[in-house]
């Protein structure tokens, strides 16, 4: 099944390559920087910036927008999106934003059309949740941080 979301490209995002897939199959729609031409952001090493995408979307209801992180550039760069996932809800029309942190050493320069992260498009569960006494038992119970072998022989016993 495919969804079709529509797509507004604002002026300052005019030219740029359209979010896409790599692959046939990848899960994330590459985002890029909506930069003016000739012009770059430089993050230095701790700082976090808001990179425009110059797109918005209308996300159907039932469906959420993920900005995710872009693998390459966390393991080469220490550059990732600080709120990941960010949620796009769908009833969010305005510009696509991603804010990007530099866990690196160096700082790091975005130019214009740069691939800066992935959207991943993913359904909503409708919920409500119910106040209740006690919660049914499970094998976990109340464990939480490092309960389950973490931190105890090592993160991969």
């Amino acid at each position: 099944m495919s969804v079709v979301i529509p797509m507004k490209i604002l002026p300052h995002g005019a030219g740029l390559e359209l979010p896409h897939k790599a692959t046939a199959g990848a899960a994330g729609f590459d985002l890029r920087a909506a930069v003016p031409e000739g012009s770059s952001l430089k993050i230095e090493p701790g700082g976090r910036d808001l990179i425009p995408t110059g797109l918005s979307i209308a996300i159907p209801r039932g469906y959420e927008g993920q900005v995710r992180p872009r693998s390459g550039l966390a393991l080469r760069f220490g550059l990732t999106v600080l709120n990941a996932p960010g949620t796009i809800d769908c009833d969010y029309r305005g510009e696509i934003g991603v804010i990007l942190i530099n866990h690196g050493a160096e700082p790091f320069v975005i130019r214009r059309g740069d691939r800066i992260a992935q959207l991943v498009i993913a359904t909503v569960v409708e919920c409500a949740f119910k106040p209740v006494v006690e919660l049914t038992d499970s094998e976990r119970g109340p464990g939480g941080f490092g309960s389950t072998g973490v931190g105890k022989e090592g993160p991969f016993s």
